[in-house]
Formats: structure tokens, sequence, C-alpha cells
């Protein structure tokens, strides 16, 4: 429910108010003054309409672009993390830390950045840079733990790729859909409403007298709320919308060791625990296939 009035909220907000009044106001001075006139509604669609749908339409699509990109990092990272823990003889919990570590300073550092202004963005993206150079140094470590020259060069390709990813975020960050086209539509949203009043006045003589104040209050919030919705797509990082992308880095380095068997035998027994050996599991599939 707190959800849904949330949602309510980012929709209509005081610039519907303001608009809705002044929409308002212009109809009930046109029906004092008699000033009525039958305006197509095209002009409408052709200046706000179609330039609001399609701004949505190309800030869902960078949404979707980033929630793309943010996963290729996380799935990179996670990918790291299990060659940290399962491609060499011996588990390090402290390699794995560190190798932690620097992927939580890299997402801390991507919501931190994403989710301020462009003006302050510069420390964050060092942070950034430093985080991918800690995993650098990672991947070195590994080949000193005579990790195999190719399975280090594929650590690497996942850095590349987490690098690639970021470089794509960063500019759905900094760049916005067309400024020109949203102003255009922002100065007929103002505008319309308040010129479509001879129209309101017109359509007023079709409702009950009290009523007359439907039409531009309805107009002016489906455009507003349009508009709104457009906003809020704008920067899917900045938090302000319901649909924002959220990064969290405590819960991806919480979830990295989820379905942990590695190093702790076949079915999760810790170390010095008896687990299932070959005999063992024939034995199991066995019985599975008597009974």
């Amino acid at each position: 429910m707190m959800r849904s009035i949330s949602s309510l909220t980012q929709v209509v907000n005081l610039k519907s108010v303001i608009i809705s009044l002044l929409a308002v106001l212009s109809t009930w001075l046109c029906l004092k003054l008699g000033i009525k006139a039958d305006f197509p509604l095209t002009l409408i669609a052709t200046a706000i309409v179609f330039p609001l749908v399609f701004s949505i339409g190309t800030a869902y699509t960078r949404r979707e672009k980033a929630l793309e990109e943010y996963g290729a990092i996380k799935a990179s990272g996670r990918a790291l993390y299990l060659a940290s823990r399962d491609w060499l003889p011996k588990r390090d919990p402290k390699r794995d830390d560190e190798l932690k570590s620097a992927l939580h300073g890299l997402l801390s550092a991507c919501r931190d950045m994403y989710k301020g202004s462009l003006k302050d963005a510069a420390p964050h993206e060092e942070r950034v840079y430093e985080a991918f150079g800690r995993l650098s140094d990672f991947v070195t470590g590994m080949r000193e733990h005579h990790l195999s020259p190719t399975e280090c060069s594929r650590l690497n390709q996942y850095i590349s790729r987490m690098i690639t990813a970021f470089e794509n975020t960063r500019n759905i960050y900094e760049y916005r859909t067309p400024r020109t086209l949203r102003a255009f539509s922002d100065f007929f949203i103002l505008l319309l409403p308040v010129l479509y009043g001879p129209y309101f006045a017109y359509e007023a003589d079709q409702f009950l007298p009290n009523f007359f104040f439907l039409m531009p209050i309805l107009f002016a919030l489906i455009l507003v709320g349009l508009a709104n919705i457009q906003d809020d797509l704008e920067n899917p990082f900045d938090q302000i919308g319901v649909d924002d992308v959220a990064i969290d880095p405590d819960r991806f380095i919480a979830s990295l060791d989820m379905g942990l068997t590695s190093r702790e035998g076949p079915l999760g027994k810790a170390d010095g625990e008896a687990g299932l050996d070959d005999s063992d599991l024939q034995a199991t599939d066995t019985e599975a296939l008597a009974r």
C-alpha cells in the first residue's frame, strides 16, 4: 500500500497541482468572458504526447541497458571470487577477503558516483579506478600462486568486461535523452493547458455547471504525469523514482558464499568431517534405483 502511494506521489506532484490550477483558472475566466472555441486536440498530441512517449521509451531503454551492465559487473565479480576460492589447490581466506573488499569498494564507489551530481563525480570515479587496480593486483597475485597463464588471462577478461560495463553505465549517467526535446515538451506542458481554456469552456456546456473544472484538471494531470514519469526514468541511478537501479554492495558481497560446497566435501561437510566418497555415492545411487 505504501509503495503504491509513493508511486502516485511521483506522478502527481506540486507541478501537477500548479498547472491544474492554472488550467482551471483559464477555463473559469473564459466562461465568465464568454470566450469559447473548438480547438483541435491533435495539437496536444503533436506538441506534447508524441515527444513524451518517445522520451519515455528512450529513458526506459537506458534503464534496461543499465540493469544489463550492472548485472555484467556482478557476474564478472562473482566469477573472480569463485576463481579465488576454487581454482587453486589450497584456499586462502585472506585472499578471498581482500577480493571481497575490492569488489565492495568498486560497487560502493559506483553507487556514490551515480547517486550524486556530475560536478561531484570525480572523487568517486577515482575510487572506481582504484578498485579496478586492486582487482588487477589480485590477478597478479593469483599468478604468483602458480595459477596457469591461460586461467590468469581469463581472469583479466573478467576485469575487462567489468571495466566495459562501468564505462557504459557511466555514459548513461553522464548523458541524457535529447535535452531540446525535453525543453520543447516542458514548454508546451506549461502553455497548452492554459491556452486551451476556450476549448475547455466550450466543452463545459456538456457538463453540469459545477463540473466545468474536470476537463482541464484531467488534461493537466495526464500531461504532467507523463512528464514526471519521463523525469524519473531519466537517471536510473539517482534513487528518486521507484523504478531506479539500486546498487547494493553489502547484499552482493553477502551472496558470494551462497551455495558454498567446494573445499567442504560434496555435501557441504566442513574440513575434518566425513564426506561422501565415490563408493558412498555409488551405494546411494544403487539404493535409489532399488526404490
